[in-house]
Protein backbone atom coordinates (compact mmCIF):
# COMPACT_ATOMS: atom_id res chain seq x y z
CA UNK A 1 0.00 0.00 0.00
CA UNK A 2 1.26 3.29 -0.40
CA UNK A 3 0.56 6.87 1.20
CA UNK A 4 -0.90 9.51 -0.61
CA UNK A 5 2.00 11.18 -1.15
CA UNK A 6 3.83 7.82 -2.44
CA UNK A 7 1.15 7.05 -4.58
CA UNK A 8 0.88 10.98 -6.35
CA UNK A 9 4.80 10.54 -6.97
CA UNK A 10 4.48 7.18 -8.57
CA UNK A 11 1.26 8.34 -10.73
CA UNK A 12 2.89 11.73 -11.90
CA UNK A 13 0.07 13.52 -10.49
CA UNK A 14 -0.43 15.97 -7.08
CA UNK A 15 -2.36 15.42 -3.81
CA UNK A 16 -4.66 17.91 -4.39
CA UNK A 17 -5.54 15.71 -7.56
CA UNK A 18 -6.26 13.08 -6.11
CA UNK A 19 -7.99 14.17 -3.27
CA UNK A 20 -10.63 15.92 -5.88
CA UNK A 21 -10.89 12.35 -7.30
CA UNK A 22 -11.56 10.95 -4.50
CA UNK A 23 -14.41 13.39 -3.53
CA UNK A 24 -15.59 12.83 -6.91
CA UNK A 25 -15.86 9.27 -6.57
CA UNK A 26 -13.41 8.76 -9.21
CA UNK A 27 -10.85 7.07 -7.22
CA UNK A 28 -11.52 5.96 -3.74
CA UNK A 29 -8.45 5.12 -1.72
CA UNK A 30 -7.73 1.69 -1.09
CA UNK A 31 -8.13 2.00 2.39
CA UNK A 32 -8.63 4.88 4.75
CA UNK A 33 -7.07 4.71 8.43
CA UNK A 34 -10.07 5.05 10.69
CA UNK A 35 -8.19 6.53 12.99
CA UNK A 36 -5.99 9.39 10.97
CA UNK A 37 -8.31 9.58 7.81
CA UNK A 38 -4.74 8.54 6.06
CA UNK A 39 -5.78 7.37 2.52
CA UNK A 40 -3.35 4.96 1.39
CA UNK A 41 -3.63 3.25 -2.85
CA UNK A 42 -2.86 -0.34 -3.64
CA UNK A 43 -0.61 -0.87 -6.72
CA UNK A 44 -3.37 -1.73 -9.30
CA UNK A 45 -4.99 1.52 -8.77
CA UNK A 46 -2.38 2.99 -10.89
CA UNK A 47 -3.70 1.44 -13.85
CA UNK A 48 -7.56 3.46 -13.09
CA UNK A 49 -5.63 6.60 -12.78
CA UNK A 50 -3.99 6.16 -15.81
CA UNK A 51 -7.60 5.81 -17.40
CA UNK A 52 -8.93 8.22 -16.09
CA UNK A 53 -6.41 10.84 -17.00
CA UNK A 54 -6.05 9.96 -20.50
CA UNK A 55 -10.08 10.47 -20.38
CA UNK A 56 -9.70 13.46 -19.01
CA UNK A 57 -6.87 14.68 -21.32
CA UNK A 58 -9.06 13.44 -24.57
CA UNK A 59 -11.90 15.98 -23.19
CA UNK A 60 -14.31 13.99 -21.43
CA UNK A 61 -16.39 15.16 -18.40
CA UNK A 62 -15.73 13.87 -14.94
CA UNK A 63 -19.59 12.16 -15.65
CA UNK A 64 -18.46 10.42 -18.29
CA UNK A 65 -14.96 9.47 -17.16
CA UNK A 66 -16.92 7.77 -14.06
CA UNK A 67 -19.60 6.04 -17.01
CA UNK A 68 -16.90 4.88 -18.31
CA UNK A 69 -14.16 4.04 -15.49
CA UNK A 70 -17.56 2.21 -13.92
CA UNK A 71 -18.49 0.38 -17.35
CA UNK A 72 -21.99 2.16 -17.51
CA UNK A 73 -20.89 2.32 -21.01
CA UNK A 74 -21.12 -0.43 -23.55
CA UNK A 75 -18.05 -1.07 -25.20
CA UNK A 76 -19.22 0.04 -29.14
CA UNK A 77 -20.67 3.39 -27.33
CA UNK A 78 -17.05 4.09 -26.27
CA UNK A 79 -15.72 2.97 -29.36
CA UNK A 80 -17.54 5.84 -31.03
CA UNK A 81 -17.24 8.33 -28.71
CA UNK A 82 -13.90 7.78 -28.96
CA UNK A 83 -13.42 8.06 -32.79
CA UNK A 84 -15.67 11.08 -32.44
CA UNK A 85 -13.22 12.93 -29.88
CA UNK A 86 -10.13 11.59 -32.19
CA UNK A 87 -11.99 13.14 -34.98
CA UNK A 88 -12.15 16.65 -32.88
CA UNK A 89 -8.92 16.72 -31.58
CA UNK A 90 -7.53 15.95 -34.90
CA UNK A 91 -9.32 18.64 -36.47
CA UNK A 92 -8.60 21.19 -33.60
CA UNK A 93 -4.93 20.56 -34.33
CA UNK A 94 -4.81 20.94 -37.78
CA UNK A 95 -6.29 24.61 -37.09
CA UNK A 96 -4.16 25.60 -34.53
CA UNK A 97 -1.36 24.71 -36.45
CA UNK A 98 -3.12 26.29 -39.64
CA UNK A 99 -3.12 29.71 -37.33
CA UNK A 100 0.46 29.33 -36.12
CA UNK A 101 1.43 29.50 -40.09
CA UNK A 102 -0.95 32.59 -39.99
CA UNK A 103 0.79 34.17 -37.13
CA UNK A 104 4.20 33.83 -38.65
CA UNK A 105 3.48 35.31 -41.89
CA UNK A 106 1.88 38.26 -39.96
CA UNK A 107 5.30 38.59 -38.34
CA UNK A 108 7.12 38.35 -41.19
CA UNK A 109 5.12 40.81 -43.05
CA UNK A 110 5.48 43.00 -39.77
CA UNK A 111 9.18 42.22 -39.68
CA UNK A 112 9.97 42.91 -43.46
CA UNK A 113 8.17 46.16 -43.88
CA UNK A 114 10.83 48.79 -45.58
CA UNK A 115 12.89 46.22 -46.00
CA UNK A 116 11.88 43.31 -48.87
CA UNK A 117 12.95 44.36 -52.18
CA UNK A 118 10.45 45.64 -54.61
CA UNK A 119 12.04 45.71 -57.63
CA UNK A 120 10.71 42.17 -58.53
CA UNK A 121 7.42 43.56 -59.45
CA UNK A 122 6.67 44.35 -62.76
CA UNK A 123 3.94 45.53 -65.01
CA UNK A 124 2.55 43.92 -67.86
CA UNK A 125 -0.53 43.10 -69.78
CA UNK A 126 -1.76 39.75 -69.88
CA UNK A 127 -3.75 37.96 -72.45
CA UNK A 128 -7.35 36.04 -72.48
CA UNK A 129 -6.60 32.47 -71.84
CA UNK A 130 -9.65 29.62 -71.71
CA UNK A 131 -9.97 27.50 -68.56
CA UNK A 132 -11.74 24.59 -66.77
CA UNK A 133 -12.72 25.42 -63.51
CA UNK A 134 -14.91 24.45 -60.41
CA UNK A 135 -16.40 27.45 -57.84
CA UNK A 136 -17.28 27.32 -54.30
CA UNK A 137 -17.42 30.19 -51.67
CA UNK A 138 -15.10 31.06 -48.64
CA UNK A 139 -16.17 33.04 -45.41
CA UNK A 140 -13.11 35.68 -46.07
CA UNK A 141 -9.91 36.51 -48.47
CA UNK A 142 -8.00 35.66 -45.28
CA UNK A 143 -5.62 32.54 -45.75
CA UNK A 144 -7.38 30.71 -43.34
CA UNK A 145 -10.68 30.66 -45.42
CA UNK A 146 -9.35 30.24 -48.72
CA UNK A 147 -6.81 27.61 -48.37
CA UNK A 148 -9.38 24.66 -46.96
CA UNK A 149 -11.96 25.68 -49.76
CA UNK A 150 -9.27 25.97 -52.45
CA UNK A 151 -7.43 22.82 -52.28
CA UNK A 152 -9.95 20.37 -52.36
CA UNK A 153 -11.58 22.57 -55.38
CA UNK A 154 -8.38 21.98 -57.30
CA UNK A 155 -8.44 18.04 -56.26
CA UNK A 156 -11.96 17.98 -57.28
CA UNK A 157 -11.52 19.73 -60.61
CA UNK A 158 -8.31 17.69 -62.00
CA UNK A 159 -10.36 14.34 -60.85
CA UNK A 160 -13.01 15.66 -64.13
CA UNK A 161 -10.76 16.72 -65.81
CA UNK A 162 -9.41 12.92 -65.93
CA UNK A 163 -12.42 11.45 -66.00
CA UNK A 164 -13.58 13.63 -68.81
CA UNK A 165 -10.10 13.10 -70.97
CA UNK A 166 -8.97 16.49 -70.88
CA UNK A 167 -5.55 17.38 -70.31
CA UNK A 168 -4.66 20.79 -68.74
CA UNK A 169 -2.42 22.71 -71.05
CA UNK A 170 -0.87 25.50 -68.76
CA UNK A 171 -0.93 26.01 -65.19
CA UNK A 172 -3.34 26.66 -62.81
CA UNK A 173 -5.17 30.10 -62.35
CA UNK A 174 -6.84 30.82 -58.99
CA UNK A 175 -9.04 34.42 -59.17
CA UNK A 176 -11.43 35.84 -56.92
CA UNK A 177 -14.33 37.71 -56.24
CA UNK A 178 -16.83 39.50 -54.00
CA UNK A 179 -19.14 36.61 -53.60
CA UNK A 180 -23.34 37.68 -54.65
CA UNK A 181 -24.37 37.64 -50.83
CA UNK A 182 -21.62 39.96 -49.80
CA UNK A 183 -20.79 39.86 -45.70
CA UNK A 184 -17.37 39.97 -46.93
CA UNK A 185 -17.84 36.03 -48.56
CA UNK A 186 -15.49 35.19 -51.52
CA UNK A 187 -16.02 33.54 -54.58
CA UNK A 188 -13.27 31.35 -55.51
CA UNK A 189 -12.22 29.90 -58.27
CA UNK A 190 -10.05 27.17 -58.99
CA UNK A 191 -9.22 27.04 -62.71
CA UNK A 192 -6.54 25.49 -64.93
CA UNK A 193 -6.14 26.53 -68.37
CA UNK A 194 -7.21 23.86 -71.01
CA UNK A 195 -7.73 24.13 -75.17
CA UNK A 196 -11.02 22.03 -74.77
CA UNK A 197 -14.17 23.68 -75.44
CA UNK A 198 -16.97 21.97 -74.05
CA UNK A 199 -19.76 21.96 -71.46
CA UNK A 200 -20.49 18.70 -69.43
CA UNK A 201 -21.79 20.44 -66.38
CA UNK A 202 -19.52 18.80 -63.94
CA UNK A 203 -17.11 22.20 -64.45
CA UNK A 204 -16.90 24.97 -66.36
CA UNK A 205 -14.59 26.04 -69.45
CA UNK A 206 -14.55 29.73 -70.12
CA UNK A 207 -12.46 32.27 -71.25
CA UNK A 208 -10.92 34.25 -68.70
CA UNK A 209 -10.54 38.32 -70.35
CA UNK A 210 -7.26 40.05 -70.53
CA UNK A 211 -6.09 42.11 -67.87
CA UNK A 212 -4.78 45.66 -69.52
CA UNK A 213 -2.48 46.30 -66.99
CA UNK A 214 -1.31 43.97 -63.98
CA UNK A 215 1.42 44.65 -61.57
CA UNK A 216 2.53 40.77 -60.76
CA UNK A 217 5.17 39.45 -58.57
CA UNK A 218 6.42 36.13 -57.95
CA UNK A 219 6.09 34.53 -54.83
CA UNK A 220 8.22 31.45 -53.35
CA UNK A 221 6.86 28.79 -50.97
CA UNK A 222 3.67 27.90 -49.95
CA UNK A 223 0.68 29.93 -49.99
CA UNK A 224 -0.31 29.72 -46.50
CA UNK A 225 2.70 32.13 -46.40
CA UNK A 226 1.89 34.46 -49.23
CA UNK A 227 0.67 37.40 -46.84
CA UNK A 228 4.32 39.38 -46.76
CA UNK A 229 4.84 39.18 -50.78
CA UNK A 230 1.13 40.24 -51.06
CA UNK A 231 1.48 43.15 -49.25
CA UNK A 232 5.09 44.23 -50.97
CA UNK A 233 2.83 44.14 -53.98
CA UNK A 234 0.20 46.43 -52.52
CA UNK A 235 2.75 49.05 -51.23
CA UNK A 236 4.19 49.16 -54.93
CA UNK A 237 1.10 50.06 -56.41
CA UNK A 238 0.35 52.25 -53.91
CA UNK A 239 3.83 53.82 -53.78
CA UNK A 240 3.85 54.35 -58.05
CA UNK A 241 0.84 55.71 -58.49
CA UNK A 242 -1.19 52.87 -59.27
CA UNK A 243 -4.76 51.63 -57.73
CA UNK A 244 -5.85 47.87 -57.70
CA UNK A 245 -8.89 47.50 -59.70
CA UNK A 246 -9.63 43.83 -58.24
CA UNK A 247 -8.38 40.82 -56.45
CA UNK A 248 -5.08 39.43 -57.79
CA UNK A 249 -4.91 36.49 -60.13
CA UNK A 250 -2.44 33.39 -58.49
CA UNK A 251 -0.94 31.52 -61.18
CA UNK A 252 0.94 28.28 -59.81
CA UNK A 253 4.53 28.07 -62.18
CA UNK A 254 5.54 25.63 -59.96
CA UNK A 255 3.85 22.91 -57.51
CA UNK A 256 6.12 19.95 -56.71
CA UNK A 257 4.67 18.11 -53.64
CA UNK A 258 6.55 20.47 -51.09
CA UNK A 259 4.40 23.26 -50.88
CA UNK A 260 7.13 25.02 -49.10
CA UNK A 261 8.99 25.36 -52.75
CA UNK A 262 5.87 26.12 -54.92
CA UNK A 263 6.39 29.29 -56.71
CA UNK A 264 3.27 31.58 -57.86
CA UNK A 265 2.77 34.40 -60.02
CA UNK A 266 0.40 37.11 -58.20
CA UNK A 267 -0.98 39.58 -60.83
CA UNK A 268 -2.88 42.15 -59.56
CA UNK A 269 -4.96 43.60 -61.93
CA UNK A 270 -3.91 48.12 -62.08
CA UNK A 271 -4.70 51.52 -63.38
CA UNK A 272 -3.39 54.85 -63.11
CA UNK A 273 -4.54 56.22 -59.93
Amino acid sequence: MFTIGDFARHGRVSIRMLRHYDATGLLRPAHVDPATGYRYYAAAQLAQLNRVIALKDLGFTLQQVRDIVEEKIAPEELRGMLRLRRAELESAMTAAALRLVQVEARLRAIESEGHMPTNDVVIKSIPAVRVAELTATAASFGPEDIGPVIGPLYDELFRLLAAAGVPATGPGVAYYEDAPEGDGRISVHAAVQVSADLQDGAFRVLDLPPLEQAATIVHRGSMDSVLPTAQTLARWIDGNGYRSVGYPREISLECPENRDDWVTELQAPVTRA
